[in-house]
């Protein structure tokens, strides 16, 4: 047992200590380990890079593809440079285990796309250079892998469109911020952009006093738009474009059950947003029974029962409840939406009506029978009461001899 013991410590010693072939390491006494492979020959990453490793240093090789787990037993690392070199793909789970990494550097290579849901293995990613690639489109969802980033370099592609979620990422509203705003560099420059309010806002936002994003070069060319092909971007340009605004005819309705009741929200915003009604929340304060019978998907989108833009730039929407119930509380929220970003406000309606009350037990009362009611008795006879028949019966013995026989014939 214990040779065995030995056996694997001086394996993992190896492991450590051990250097890849083609390439130069550092000692990692004094200092730590660091990692450089640039031999123009190599064509596949390095399997026995030491464990130890903190920086690695992969560039001017023919490496074409990062697969899967490559770098998994570097859990120390924390520089990664992949830099200058034919990589055509990488697979979503290359960085597993990369918990440490600060900085990821993909410069000069021959990427298309680029697995951005790869991002969650690494929380402490900071810096992401993708400088002078071939990504030609930047999904809406990356933001979603973004928040830490404080560092992204996209320059040097062909991305033309920048969607509008990365603009709510990078300027936040001040009611969505959370805690102090980390300032944030980015590169787009060198990209045949379409000229349109995204990009227009990045510019203007950026020069705006105490912006929370930085431009390495803010001299951004349109290459795509009428009328502005091959022009230098300027704030001047698109100067109409702007974030959408809503406001909300009401923000709190209280409504009888039963009755009727119209939301309306205006929005402004250019170009002209489009707007949309979500139910985002549903009141349990009465009837929970009830309310959990008939229960609803929420959020849910609700078709607007008019929507009109009586000027450019300008719009407004309603929505018709009819004969409310109680499932109709909540929260509603109209979103306003166009190229320069989203904004949303809150309607909250209430339901009052009549709550269920126990049953109060009713007195019992007499109910006067008829004489055809199976359950009528005929009251008892006594002494003292007779009928008419016998009262006229009495009457007639009572006559003298000697009128009797005048009254029969009668």
């Amino acid at each position: 047992m214990f040779l065995l013991v030995l056996l694997h410590i001086m394996q993992s010693s190896v492991l450590t200590r051990s250097c890849p072939a083609l390439c130069v390491c550092s000692s990692g006494m004094t200092e730590p380990r660091f990692v450089q492979c640039s031999d123009p020959g190599m064509s596949a990453l390095p399997v026995n890079v030491p464990a130890d490793t903190v920086k690695l240093r992969l560039e001017k090789t023919l490496i074409s593809r990062v697969p899967r787990a490559a770098f998994y037993n570097l859990s120390e690392l924390r520089f990664l440079w992949l830099t200058y070199n034919s990589i055509t793909s990488v697979h979503p789970s290359s960085f597993v285990n990369l918990k440490a990494l600060r900085e990821l550097r993909l410069d000069g290579n021959l990427l298309a796309a680029f697995p951005w849901e790869g991002l969650r293995d690494m929380p402490r990613l900071q810096t992401l250079g993708l400088h002078n690639n071939r990504l030609s489109s930047l999904p809406a969802h990356a933001a979603l892998f973004l928040p830490n980033i404080t560092y992204l370099d996209l320059s040097s592609n062909k991305l033309t469109i920048l969607p509008a979620e990365l603009l709510d990422l990078w300027f936040p509203l001040p009611e969505l911020q959370e805690g102090p705003v980390q300032r944030k560099i980015l590169g787009l420059h060198d990209n045949p952009w379409l000229c349109d309010c995204q990009i227009s806002m990045v510019t203007s936002l950026s020069m705006s006093l105490g912006s929370p994003v930085v431009l390495m070069d803010q001299l951004l060319m349109c290459s795509k738009s009428v009328g502005l092909s091959g022009l230098l971007l300027t704030q001047a340009e698109l100067s109409r474009c702007m974030r959408p605004s809503v406001q909300p005819a009401a923000t709190r309705v209280i409504s009888p059950l039963g009755s009727n009741v119209i939301l309306r929200c205006d929005a402004s915003g250019y170009p002209t947003p489009t707007l949309t009604w979500i139910k985002t929340s549903a009141y349990t304060d009465c009837c929970q029974q009830d309310l959990l019978q008939n229960s609803e998907q929420l959020p849910r989108i609700l078709e607007s029962f008019m929507q009109e833009s009586p000027r450019v730039g300008v719009r407004w929407s309603i929505i018709s409840l009819n004969g409310l119930s109680y499932k109709d509380a909540g929260e509603y929220r109209c979103q306003a939406r166009n190229m320069a970003g989203i904004s949303e406000a809150p309607i909250k309606l209430k339901v009052m009506g009549i709550t269920r009350l126990s049953r109060v037990p009713k007195k019992k009362t007499q109910k006067t029978l008829s004489k055809s009611s199976p359950k009528y008795r005929k009251p008892p006879r006594t002494p003292a009461t007779k009928s008419l028949k016998e009262k006229e019966s009495q009457k007639t013995t009572n006559i003298p001899p000697l009128f009797q026989n005048n009254a029969q014939e009668v």
